[in-house]
């Protein structure tokens, strides 16, 4: 067999392998649809879009006489392409999961303490209603905000607005993505975006630095990674640890943690001094390159060799290889890029890179992803703030693009600018999203009111005082995705069955809720079928064509300079910004600059920590398809270390941080794929929540260990891989 059709092979092999498995799950848990009624004989194929992450891949639901009975990819999508990944075939077991949320509960003893009453929605709705409102007689309605998640939060952001506070955040901003989008924003004028706009299909050279596709499982991006193997390309890897993409590389680099932005300017630095950078692209559409190539000037593969680990001639050699398929080299962005607190500067670097490769714009690059445009809903305009956003006072982080979670948090602990009193959380975690979660629970404590909508009762729901049960994607209609895509479509999530139990829609629950506030005005229609159709009937098109197909395609647009597509920079200087004197006149490095990271303490290992293809965060552990095929993480330790330390594979050992917590057993892989000054394990285990019984007590937490973290000084984000462990064996 040759090497690509072996390839292919095993790609097919895996993914039947994790098809059967989940499918053969459903059909064991299908007798256990609680509340179900069989009305409907026959085989009904139903379209929606996937909920289990945040790319919204477009699926097909199968549902047997009136019982769901397996997922898969609509091939209509453009996202999904008629595949899904483990997690989205499993997303059935989300339905079937009897330790999800039921009914309505009010604490009924303080906080942590999990004590509850189940209510009626009514009694529910009306108890949070008249504490909100009594925050804002008090404090005035900015004192209310609200965490979010999701293409679900929209109707909660739509009445927390209403009620007319401006305080809404994602994690996924200051805990993930939101270095990225600030580097490229300052780079190129414009962000990534979600799903990345990155033309990885026809990329003929790809670099990852720390982005681990085939583990994180972004559908798309996947599906472009094995057609881009299957042709031919180049396949850089830079990782301490060696991932699922390094075994495919045909340059893997064993980088010291921390030390990935000395080698991006060790890279940029050959490109610029041997002339191996795409010239006529930056002379057209560059700005301050002079003064750029200047500072890259002590940045030489000998000055980065002590740094990374990476001998002169390996980084000269990569270099070279990314020089050779320019513009069609891409330099992924990375998705969870909060490291170090120097990330946005890291980010933009990486930016830069592509901009002397010229792949921004060009095809096997980044492409200009393009929408379908539906008209909004006409609703009245929102009150304005007297106060103003809570979490950035005074602009501290001047660059910071969106809310930020820890400045709210900041704001709720001390009080400043302004008092937080309410929090709504919306398929959040923020005791594990959020760095130190010991700030998280005494910011909780401090609050008058605590709700939590959510699916699952983890472990924010145990801090609330109101726990709203949702109903799962699959048992729902949400809002409209009119994607930005690399072709335009809109995509219709609808229910496929019923809730089992008194679960009910996120835009039901805000739409009751606004209505108690008494801000019915801001939701004039009264099914979310009718302000559906209302949308898509502005737009020229049928609501009822998309609840038959899930999908309606626009018409194609070019994405790419060669094709077209006008370049347009909205940068401080109107082109790609080499120098940034946006930069330079708010005090920072106009170019960036490398600071080095603490090394490990004697004895110690720096702690990193990711994702894994069966799994979304710790939204999944009790997904009982997601859990039988995942159960508990693994601590990666490099074998010899482990060796020298007595510690034999597959042993369970204990961590404890730097500032003495300690974690829940884990089991050890003792492994070479990792250097040996670090460890890695996969983030979302170590459940606490007493309510997730299949989940509860498996595997260690990473986040209980992020007890510090170093906030980017550009945007507010929270580096969180600044964390070292110790290891012991369990007694």
């Amino acid at each position: 067999m040759d090497p690509l059709s072996r390839r292919r092979f095993l790609q097919i092999s895996a993914a039947t392998i994790a098809a059967t498995s989940a499918t053969a799950g459903v059909a064991r848990l299908a007798g256990r649809a609680a509340g179900e009624e069989a009305a409907v004989k026959g085989i009904h194929r139903i379209p929606t879009f996937c909920d289990i992450c945040f790319w919204k891949c477009g699926a097909i639901a199968y549902v047997e006489d009136g019982k769901l009975w397996k997922i898969e990819g609509n091939p209509d999508d453009p996202l999904s392409r008629g595949r899904l990944c483990p997690r989205g075939t499993g997303g059935v077991g989300a339905h079937f999961d009897d330790d999800r949320l039921k009914a309505p509960l009010i604490r009924s003893s303080r906080r942590g303490e999990d004590v509850w009453a189940q209510v009626t929605w009514d009694e529910a709705l009306t108890h949070i209603a008249e504490k909100m409102q009594a925050i804002k007689a008090r404090y005035g309605p900015e004192a209310v905000a609200l965490f979010s998640h999701g293409l679900g939060g929209t109707f909660f952001k739509h009445t927390i607005k209403a009620f007319g506070s401006p305080n809404i955040a994602a994690p996924s901003f200051a805990q993930c993505r939101g270095p990225r989008d600030v580097g490229f924003h300052l780079t190129f004028g414009e962000e990534v975006g979600s799903p990345e706009r990155t033309d990885i299909r026809n990329a003929r050279c790809l670099v990852l630095i720390g982005s681990h596709l085939g583990e994180n499982m972004h559908n798309t991006q996947v599906q472009e990674f094995a057609e881009a193997m299957d042709a031919g390309a180049s396949l850089i890897v830079v990782d301490p640890r060696f991932s699922i993409a390094a075994g495919k590389a045909k340059h893997y680099l064993p980088i010291k943690p921390g030390a990935d932005l000395a080698l991006v300017l060790a890279w940029m630095h050959v490109l610029v001094a041997e002339g191996l950078y795409d010239r006529d692209y930056v002379a057209q559409h560059g700005f301050g390159f002079e003064a750029f190539a200047a500072e890259l000037a002590p940045y030489t593969p000998e000055w980065a060799y002590p740094e990374t680990g990476i001998e002169p001639a390996v980084i000269r050699e990569t270099a070279r290889e990314m020089a050779r398929y320019r513009p069609a080299t891409l330099v992924h962005p990375g998705r969870r890029a909060t490291w170090y607190g120097d990330d946005a500067q890291r980010s933009r670097a990486i930016a830069l890179l592509n901009a002397l490769l010229g792949s921004w714009g060009r095809k096997g690059g980044f492409y200009t992803p393009v929408s379908m445009d539906i008209p909004g809903y006409p609703y009245p305009p929102y009150p304005a703030s007297a106060k103003g956003k809570v979490d950035n006072p005074g602009g501290k982080y001047p660059f910071a693009l969106e809310t930020l979670t820890t400045g709210i948090r900041e704001a709720t602990l001390t009080g400043q600018p302004y008092p937080v009193k309410g929090w709504f959380t919306y398929a959040t975690n923020l005791v594990t999203a959020l760095p130190n979660e010991a700030e998280t629970i005494k910011a909780i404590q401090s609050l008058d009111l605590m709700v939590v909508v959510d699916v699952i009762p983890g472990e924010m729901a145990g801090w609330a005082d109101v726990v709203l049960p949702e109903s799962t994607y699959l048992e729902r209609y949400d809002d409209l995705n009119p994607e930005l895509f690399r072709e335009p479509f809109v995509a219709l999530r609808q229910p496929v069955v019923a809730s089992p139990h008194d679960q009910k829609p996120n835009w039901w629950i805000a739409r009751e809720l606004a209505k108690k506030l008494g801000l019915e005005s801001y939701y004039p229609w009264k099914t979310i079928e009718e302000y559906l159709d209302y949308r898509l009937t502005k737009a020229g098109l049928s609501f009822a064509e998309l609840k038959q197909k899930g999908v309606i395609h626009g018409r194609p647009q070019p994405i790419y300079y060669e094709d077209g597509v006008a370049p347009e920079f909205p940068t401080a200087s109107g082109k790609i910004d080499f120098y940034s004197t946006a930069l330079r006149d708010k005090g920072f490095d106009p170019v960036p600059k490398y600071t080095k990271p603490a090394d490990p303490p004697p004895g110690m290992f720096r702690l990193l920590f990711g994702r894994a293809p069966v799994h979304s965060f710790g939204r999944t552990q009790s997904n009982p398809i997601l859990h039988e095929m995942m159960e508990e993480n693994e601590l990666w330790l490099n074998a010899d270390v482990a060796a020298r330390m007595g510690l034999a594979d597959g042993r369970y050992v204990r961590l404890t941080n730097q500032d003495g917590v300690v974690s829940n057993r884990v089991k050890l892989n003792a492994t070479q794929r990792i250097r040996p000054d670090c460890v890695y394990m996969v983030h979302g285990f170590g459940q606490r929540a007493v309510r997730l019984r299949r989940a509860v007590g498996r595997g260690a937490s990473d986040a209980q260990l992020v007890t510090r973290f170093t906030t980017d000084p550009l945007m507010g984000g929270t580096g969180m891989n600044v964390n070292f462990v110790a290891i012991e064996a369990e007694a």
